[in-house]
């Protein structure tokens, strides 16, 4: 196996410098409050208004709402949260749940300014989609940071780190038992589209963890393999690795290229492959995460 990548400058970290440390706290507090603030809006503006639940400890502290009205919502949240943030203070980092405490507050104030009136918006079940797009681009958003709005965000982040398990995932089994006492405690039908707008919160959320960083992987079979290779490095600047191959008909020995590109950049790669060999092979592979080598470092918390 050989790999050819073109030359480039590994950039900085932007915790290295005092004035990147200070941009990095300001970047991570905004896209919290910013979260935080559209997450508000789903919530008031649709979710609460229509009667329905979400997941999680949110969820919880909106069916104790439900069901003992003269409990607040904020307080209760707050002490829901308390496990959940010892558990991230010994398992994650302490740097993380600095920003998660913080979280919980910008996101406690938030709900206290961003008071929309109810949208206008008849359907239930277009209620549970708009929800979920409003509330899954604010989850995604929230966890591009290096913290959370407290709640499940710790638990998600934990078992992702120790287990692998998907962020999406997490949401969706912790949101379905919430949602599963709301189908017996508060109202069925009510719960159900709720489950709707669960589903779709999840899949929001997780293209847009996953969004910044998407990829495609390419394999390409051709005897003209070395030329090919150096054109991608030259004219489309991405790393190369060349993989021996051989076909099992034939029995020839040949040069796989594997490369890693963009959606954008695949056009013109496949463009550029065909024009120096028509009879070239080409698999296109989507890929969940691309780490290293200029594609992204992996997130420590």
């Amino acid at each position: 196996m050989t790999e050819k990548t073109p030359p480039h400058t590994e950039p900085k970290s932007p915790e290295t410098e005092p004035r990147g440390r200070v941009w990095f706290v300001i970047r991570n507090l905004g896209l919290i409050f910013l979260g935080s603030l559209i997450y508000a809006v789903g919530l008031h503006a649709l979710l609460i208004p229509n009667g329905f639940l979400t997941g999680g400890v949110v969820g919880t502290a909106i069916l104790i709402q439900y069901l003992v009205p003269a409990l607040p919502m904020g307080p209760v949240y707050f002490v829901l949260n308390i496990p959940l943030l010892l558990l991230g203070w010994f398992t994650v980092s302490r740097r993380f749940m600095l920003y998660s405490i913080a979280g919980m507050f910008l996101f406690s104030l938030a709900c206290t300014l961003a008071k929309p009136s109810p949208f206008d918006v008849q359907d239930p079940i277009l209620v549970a989609l708009l929800a979920g797009v409003i509330c899954g681009t604010a989850s995604g958003l929230i966890l591009r940071s290096y913290g959370s709005s407290g709640g499940l965000d710790v638990l998600a982040i934990y078992l992702n780190q120790r287990f692998g398990v998907r962020l999406g995932a997490v949401f969706f089994v912790a949101n379905a038992i919430v949602l599963g006492a709301g189908a017996f405690l508060h109202d069925l039908e009510k719960t159900l589209y709720s489950l709707i707008f669960v589903f779709v919160t999840t899949r929001v959320m997780d293209a847009i963890m996953a969004g910044f960083n998407r990829r495609k992987l390419i394999y390409v079979i051709s005897d003209r393999s070395a030329e090919i290779a150096e054109a991608i490095m030259r004219r489309v600047n991405r790393g190369v690795t060349l993989l021996q191959g051989r076909g099992a008909y034939s029995g020839s020995e040949k040069e796989i290229i594997l490369t890693i590109t963009t959606m954008t950049e695949l056009p013109r790669l496949k463009g550029l492959i065909f024009s120096i060999d028509d009879d070239a092979f080409v698999v296109v592979n989507d890929t969940l995460e691309v780490l290293g080598n200029r594609h992204g470092k992996l997130k420590i918390y």
